[in-house]
């Protein structure tokens, strides 16, 4: 008899275990998505290109842990994404690895799939849409669009900004990429956001350089 309680109360306690282990598990794969995001970003803060790489090495690292632990966070997902586009930009903006472009794209898009409403997500695909070229998978226009349904979205979003800025300047609207990199800069300095101000000062100085050499086109 006291073997067959010693039974049940080891089988209750092992089902009872189980919550409590998924819960640590999920909790286990946010702070290491946390930290994988802090990672990326610190490398974008740094200028050395030793440590950034190092930083975005350590931040891969911790983001294919958070996947593991949380497969079904968008947020493990996309910081996983940060850190493996860094490593691809870290010698320029080409991507010439297809398979480092395919595996960062698919992190991308599991995230959105996750969550069809992450804004950093979106903002990372509108991002890549205007920039890649259409062999690639690039899409100016729809990535237009989701650049301004971030702005519209997320007060916060300055990388939308500052990319939808790059565009307008590229198609010769130069005063309207002013307002957006000033106001990228602006929404940058007033949460913090670091990591974006040094971008955000390039591309404002830029396009108002571009807006005195050139008259903004009527539309």
């Amino acid at each position: 008899m006291m073997r067959m309680k010693t039974l049940i109360l080891v089988i209750l306690a092992g089902g009872l275990s189980f919550p409590s282990m998924s819960l640590s598990a999920q909790q286990s794969g946010d702070r290491l998505a946390e930290q994988a995001l802090e990672e990326c970003n610190l490398g974008r803060l740094t200028r050395d290109r030793a440590t950034r790489l190092a930083h975005f090495q350590q931040g891969q690292i911790l983001g294919e842990r958070a996947v593991a632990a949380e497969e079904g966070s968008a947020d493990a997902h996309f910081a996983l994404f940060c850190n493996l586009g860094e490593l691809l930009r870290i010698n320029g903006e080409s991507f010439t690895s297809l398979f480092g472009l395919h595996r960062m794209m698919k992190e991308l898009d599991r995230a959105l799939e996750i969550n069809p409403a992450h804004i950093g997500a979106l903002s990372a695909k509108g991002t890549l849409l205007v920039r890649l070229p259409g062999l690639l998978g690039g899409d100016s226009e729809k990535g237009e669009r989701l650049l301004q349904q971030v702005i519209k979205q997320a007060p916060k979003a300055v990388n939308a900004r500052l990319a939808l800025a790059k565009v307008r300047c590229e198609h010769g609207h130069h005063q309207e990429a002013v307002t957006l990199a000033a106001d990228a800069l602006a929404v940058a300095k007033e949460y913090q956001q670091i990591e974006f101000i040094p971008e955000a000062e390039a591309m404002l100085q830029q396009a108002r350089a571009n807006a005195v050499k050139i008259k903004e086109p009527r539309s």
